[in-house]
Formats: structure tokens, C-alpha cells, sequence
């Protein structure tokens, strides 16, 4: 029986996950691998999720948190001078239409510090002292790494969907 709930909930969830760690890793078996270990943790510690209804930001928290993990490991989130490799064909003019996978592919060619800061505060919601924790940085980092991430976002979105000089 617990093994049929655990794999509804792997079928449900997973999908959502990967995506969540897809915005943070890009290597796939790098993703598999947090992806394993997020959902043993997410079964060995069910009985610590206090309610219900918060299974699912508690699942993805899980999940960055293990993406963390795993980039903590490969980078130095003080440095992200490192030069952005643009492997993104400018759209055509009747593509100007920026959509989410547009914006996911665009996140991918910025420096992985900038990335997962942006990731962290623009679309998992967390504020710049809790991403300081998290990442063993000061506060400052964040908002420097945060804004170059923004800056380097805005200027890639002009120059391939706008064709705008910056």
C-alpha cells in the first residue's frame, strides 16, 4: 500500500520538480541525481510535514535545497564575472513573443551564480538575507549578483527579441 502512495505521489510530483531543478542545473544526470534524492527525502521525512495542504512548497523546497547542494559544491557564488556565452539563435522578426521556456533558455546562458540567485529571490520568493544564509554569502553579494542577473537578462532579451543595441 505505501508503496503504491509513494508512487502516485512520484508521478504527480515529479514532473514539477524537474523543472524546478532544470531551472538550476543543466547537466541531466546532474538532475536525475538531486531529483533521487530530493524524493528520498521527501519519503524519509513525510512525517515531518506539518500540513498537508503545504506538500507541495515543502516538496520543492526540498528540491532546491538539494539543487543548492549540488552547486555549492561546483561554484563560488562571491565571483560572477565570468562572460556570458551567448548559444542562443536571435529570434525571427515574427517571433517577438518572449515565452517562459524563452526566458528558461535565456537563464541558462548567464553566469550560475547570477542564476541561481535570480532563481532563488525572482521565482522561489526568498529575500536576500535568506539567500545569504542559504548560499554562505553576505546580503550584498545577493543584491549585486541579483541585479547583474537582471542586467544581463534585460540585455539578452533586447538583443535577440528586440534587436536593440544595449
Amino acid at each position: 500500500m505505501q508503496r503504491d502512495a509513494q508512487r502516485q505521489v512520484y508521478d504527480y510530483m515529479a514532473p514539477k520538480l524537474y523543472r524546478t531543478c532544470k531551472r538550476y542545473l543543466k547537466k541531466e544526470e546532474e538532475i536525475e541525481e538531486v531529483l533521487a534524492d530530493a524524493f528520498y527525502t521527501i519519503f524519509t521525512k513525510m512525517d515531518q510535514l506539518k500540513e498537508i495542504g503545504a506538500f507541495e512548497a515543502w516538496a520543492r523546497k526540498i528540491a532546491v535545497n538539494q539543487c543548492l547542494y549540488q552547486l555549492k559544491r561546483n561554484i563560488n557564488f562571491n565571483l560572477y564575472l565570468e562572460e556570458t556565452s551567448l548559444r542562443i539563435q536571435p529570434a525571427s522578426v515574427e517571433e517577438t513573443s518572449l515565452e517562459e521556456e524563452d526566458l528558461l533558455k535565456l537563464l541558462d546562458s548567464i553566469p550560475e551564480g547570477c542564476k541561481t540567485i535570480f532563481n532563488l529571490f525572482a521565482i522561489e520568493g526568498y529575500a536576500h538575507k535568506e539567500i545569504a544564509l542559504m548560499l554562505n554569502i553576505s546580503e550584498g553579494t545577493s543584491k549585486s549578483q541579483l541585479n547583474v542577473a537582471k542586467t544581463k537578462l534585460k540585455d539578452l532579451v533586447n538583443q535577440l527579441y528586440y534587436q536593440k543595441a544595449k
